[in-house]
């Protein structure tokens, strides 16, 4: 494989020469994760340290946690208060409102969005200050009992500094869109220890179609992986969650999969609809902007004074899942995915700060397990585990909100540390995928890449190349030749009877010897006493610009705007002077929208 080809061209701080570019690219892209997994050490700390303060020594909230996270800090002797639940998400939210729409409004709701439209709409520019209030906003939130994930707030983090640092070296709109996407999937790759998803993610989250941007993937791949060792050399390695040992071993078993798959796609459906049914309904709110995300803080304070496991981040409970504990039942496991889907759509839809990632993982576990559980019930010894079911569930649920199967499905590997559920896994994603195409939880995704704005014109030369004159030989016009003994006093007579601009013409054996167009004439028409003399073959041109069946419209248009022609003739392939008409540069222009819309139309019909 040669990495030149995955390498964005430097523009002016970079020489073209293969390995010191090469080499002054990665050093880039190194850059990127080192301070990408600086950013996530940094997040981490402030949300073990917020929580700490917050929901445990005020409120005395300790939920479990996954086993790949050691707490920080020691627990208080604070004891458990409902009523500080109540409060605390609202305080959250009001000084996460207000240092967000003071500084950074677009700092607002789930961060990949941002980024997502930073890629397509704003040739990866993303303000500078955008991912520091992201930081201390999603802090604010998600420690004071909001219910969102880290994946959002670092995933600005790294594409913010991406951003930031292709601008300061004045690289291209296309290079810094590159080196946006790396940081994000460095960002997101080390905060949940997946360095492969997390490549794989930044190149997939980008369209709703199955598109993918090829030239990000090694990048990412660069950056993920540096950012994932600087994470884990300061807060360990090893997987998120840890998993009993599991294996798909039982085509049977694949029956009640689908099931699964049904049920995570009617949630995640429930899950878009209710998150921007908030997001619209606190819009037409008259209070400040400010003031929303106290609000929503507030509505997610009364779901969790009954149900406070639905609060914060909520990956113990999945874990719980994971051990089998006793306690996990199906009305638990049923109410915490409700639960944290109301939460998630009142805290980051009423412009709160926090990801989308993290809850979508809890509510596919828990729905997975409530279905395993089930499955085991009723047909016990022919399911595995009901913790497989778990696995797979959060594959499916984010597959079907996100539109990126490929990478969800390495992330749950990775940060369970169970990769013999692929089988599976592929399954339930690929059905959730299929099932969930008319919603997307990120609306900023474009269909695929002929519909980004960043790819505008990528695809002309392409197309033009791949259509032929012959397949528009039905707009080729059939005109009327000249002969070039013709008198120009019968041509001018000709001439006030027709509209034709241009003018083959021919010998006595109808053979192609030259043209001339309505302007060649005239100096002829205005010059007295020569039109006796002259003759059509004086005034043709013999130098004859030509296109024939074979050739590709790229090469016809670049003929048509090297002499700015605006017509030409189309001649035998292997036969030069022989006349089969006149192709008019329009007809091509027409021909190239045809098909553009035609393919455009044949993707949204894939999509839908």
């Amino acid at each position: 494989m040669n990495i030149l080809r995955y390498l964005p061209r430097p523009s002016r701080w970079a020489p073209a020469a293969g390995g010191s570019y090469a080499v002054k690219w990665a050093a880039m892209f190194i850059v990127i994760g080192l301070v990408a997994g600086a950013g996530s050490i940094v997040f981490h700390l402030l949300t073990q340290l917020g929580s700490h303060y917050l929901l445990d020594f005020l409120a005395g909230y300790r939920p479990p946690q996954p086993a790949g996270e050691e707490q920080i800090f020691g627990q208080t002797a604070t004891s458990f208060s409902r009523w500080m639940l109540l409060i605390l998400p609202a305080a959250g939210g009001l000084l996460s409102g207000l240092l967000v729409f003071k500084f950074a409004p677009e700092a607002a709701g789930h961060g990949e969005d941002g980024a997502i439209d930073a890629y397509h709409t704003k040739g990866g520019f993303i303000r500078g200050r955008v991912p520091i209030v992201k930081t201390f906003a999603s802090v604010l939130t998600l420690t004071s009992g909001g219910s969102g994930g880290r994946e959002g707030p670092i995933a600005q983090i790294g594409a913010g500094f991406g951003s930031f640092l292709g601008t300061k070296l004045g690289v291209s709109d296309r290079q810094r869109r590159i080196m946006l996407a790396a940081g994000m999937g460095a960002g997101v790759g080390s905060i949940f220890r997946s360095p492969m998803a997390g490549a794989l993610f930044a190149t997939e989250v980008l369209y709703r179609d199955t598109d993918m941007e090829s030239e990000v993937l090694i990048p990412a791949v660069i950056s993920s992986v540096v950012a994932y060792c600087v994470f884990c050399l300061a807060m360990g390695w090893g997987s998120l969650f840890s998993a009993p040992y599991l294996k798909f071993q039982n085509p049977v078993e694949l029956g009640p999969y689908l099931v699964l798959a049904v049920v995570v796609v009617a949630a995640a459906a429930l899950f878009v609809k209710a998150y921007y049914f908030v997001h619209y309904l606190f819009g037409q709110f008259s209070i400040p902007n400010f003031a929303k995300p106290a609000l929503g803080g507030l509505c997610t304070g009364i779901i969790g004074f009954f149900l406070p496991q639905t609060l914060a981040f909520g990956y113990g409970y999945v874990q719980m899942v994971l051990n089998g504990a006793a306690s996990i039942t199906i009305p638990f496991l049923l109410l915490l995915a409700f639960g944290k889907l109301l939460t998630t759509s009142f805290s980051i839809g009423s412009g709160g700060s926090g990801g989308v990632f993290g809850p979508s993982i809890v509510i596919g576990g828990a729905l997975g397990g409530a279905v395993g559980i089930i499955f085991d019930t009723l047909m016990p010894g022919v399911i595995s585990s009901p913790a497989a079911f778990a696995i797979v569930g959060m594959a499916g649920f984010f597959t079907a909100v996100s539109k990126t199967p490929i990478s969800t499905i390495i992330f749950v590997s990775e940060m369970t540390g169970s990769y013999y559920l692929l089988l599976p896994s592929l399954l339930v994603s690929a059905v959730a995928f299929m099932l969930s195409r008319r919603f997307t939880l990120y609306v900023k995704q474009p269909k695929n890449i002929l519909a980004s704005p960043a790819h505008a014109g990528d695809f002309f030369v392409d197309i033009l190349q791949a259509i032929k004159v012959k397949d528009l030989m039905g707009q080729v016009r059939h005109v009327p030749v000249i002969p070039e003994t013709m008198p120009f006093s019968e041509f001018k007579k000709f001439f006030s009877r027709t509209k034709q601009h241009y003018f083959p013409v021919v010998d006595h054996e109808n053979r192609l010897t030259g043209i001339f167009s309505s302007t060649d004439i005239r100096e002829v028409l205005f010059e007295e006493g020569v039109e006796p003399l002259v003759i059509m073959r004086d005034i043709a041109i013999p130098d004859i610009i030509t296109t024939h069946p074979e050739e590709d419209l790229n090469a016809v248009l670049m003929k048509f705007t090297t002499k700015n022609l605006d017509s030409i003739p189309v001649v035998e392939t292997n036969d030069p002077k022989t006349l089969l008409g006149m192709l008019r540069r329009r007809e091509v222009i027409a021909y190239y929208n045809q098909q553009v819309n035609l393919r455009k139309r044949n993707g949204s019909r894939t999509a839908a």
